[in-house]
């Protein structure tokens, strides 16, 4: 969500009489923070983490709110040769034929990490992988696609909205359905939150047709 936040944050704030103070970082980082009691006014996360939460008692059930869904796509250097994306087995073809892919971590990274670790296990080439994998740093500075572009990797695998932050690389496309995984990002007011309002007031603007055109144009799929 942070390219999209980049330029929402702002609108909202000319558009309403409240200030943002945003916390960035990777679904499984912000649900720990959370689980360990920080306070905010307002979470977007994994759905999953959102229902965990609410489950919990760390959030109001009737604060869920879908914002948008991402999808994990693959991208390689401006003006290389991409990969054939039709098929699980063309992709499978790709992955092992290329001599270095830049990859969230697939433990405390982004989801698209510890979904391509399960998927190179279905496909049974983790080992495979495993001697060619270059993880990436998490957060702004440790995009996959800047790995790509710097050289360091040949192939990048990431949410398609991480990939589009960085304009030295060519987007392939998105993975095949058949490995593919989409990551809903939910919305939910956290028990404890001191500006309950101000969060609702920027939820209905996230879904607001201005704001979801935003979403979109930033590689997500707007609920």
């Amino acid at each position: 969500m942070k390219t999209a936040f980049e330029e929402l944050a702002p609108a909202f704030e000319r558009e309403s009489t409240y200030r943002l103070a945003l916390t960035l970082g990777p679904s499984l980082v912000l649900e720990r923070r959370l689980a360990e009691g920080e306070i905010s006014d307002l979470a977007i996360v994994t759905r999953a983490g959102a229902q965990d939460a609410v489950g919990r008692g760390r959030g109001t059930a009737e604060s869920l709110t879908d914002i948008a869904r991402s999808f994990i796509g693959v991208c390689v250097a401006k003006g290389a040769p991409r990969p054939d994306l039709s098929s699980a087995e063309s992709f499978k073809h790709a992955v092992l034929s290329a001599k270095s892919i830049a990859l969230s971590k697939p433990v405390g990274g982004g989801a698209s990490g510890a979904h391509m670790a399960k998927v190179f296990a279905e496909l049974g080439i983790a080992a495979a992988i495993a001697n060619k994998a270059i993880y990436g740093s998490g957060g702004p500075s440790g995009l996959v696609g800047l790995i790509v572009e710097r050289g360091e990797a040949e192939i990048g695998i990431q949410q398609m909205a991480e990939l589009l932050a960085v304009p030295g690389v060519d987007i392939a496309g998105p993975l095949p359905a058949a490995v593919q995984s989409v990551t809903q990002f939910t919305a939910f007011v956290p028990t404890g939150a001191s500006q309950p309002q101000a969060a609702r007031a920027l939820v209905d603007f996230l879904r607001s047709p201005a704001a979801k055109a935003v979403v979109k144009a930033k590689g997500l799929d707007p609920n």
